[in-house]
């Protein structure tokens, strides 16, 4: 299969029919996007990648499920195996190895992308231009908020990438901020949007 993101779209679709899954799953695509050009790496293959990497997920919907029963899947529709292993490597149950930037990227962007987005959710006008690393530290400090999230392993994946924190969480809302109506989310600055970021879907 050709690592498009046209591809990766129908293939995600055809799985994931839930908004919030599919919205989870947009945010780690911009967060990977992201990332590739700052890392100057495959935007292609890193987006292709982020917009996978949760497609069983309604399918296999626990951990002695997902991610690894989806691989079959993948492999019979011709996703090379480096990818699938590179999907496999977010799943902290697996342990399957994070050789590289593009490996810990996906760990390290995972959770943060939903959290980012929960927190700009709660805002007055859900912008997530109102989202600073500061509020996103305040929020990992509410146990009741997102409580589903393990913070210690957003701060592991994070140090793991080699990227100070609160730059992590920075670049992170940076990304979801390119697709912000996607998400549900306003935008209240008059900025300019990147190019990079997949708008579509």
């Amino acid at each position: 299969m050709e690592l498009t993101r046209e591809n990766a779209w129908a293939l995600l679709t055809e799985f994931v029919k839930a908004e919030p899954l599919l919205k989870h799953c947009l945010g780690v695509e911009a967060s990977m996007r992201h990332y590739a050009v700052l890392f100057n790496e495959d935007v292609e293959r890193w987006g292709f990648i982020g917009l996978l990497h949760d497609f069983d997920f309604e399918i296999h919907p626990t951990l002695d499920q997902h991610p690894q029963e989806g691989a079959p899947i993948l492999r019979e529709r011709g996703v090379p195996e480096e990818v699938i292993q590179s999907i496999l490597s977010h799943a902290d149950h697996l342990d399957v190895p994070r050789p590289g930037r593009l490996e810990k990227t996906l760990a390290a962007v995972d959770e943060m992308s939903g959290f980012v987005t929960a927190v700009a959710l709660v805002r007055p006008n859900k912008s997530i231009d109102e989202v600073t690393p500061q509020s996103v530290r305040k929020k990992m400090k509410d146990k009741a908020f997102a409580r589903a999230v393990d913070r210690a392993a957003m701060t592991e994946a994070a140090a793991g990438l080699g990227i100070e924190f609160d730059e992590h969480i920075q670049h992170v809302i940076e990304a979801v901020a390119t697709i912000a109506p996607r998400l549900g989310l306003s935008r209240t600055a008059d900025t300019e949007q990147p190019v990079v970021a997949a708008t579509g879907g």
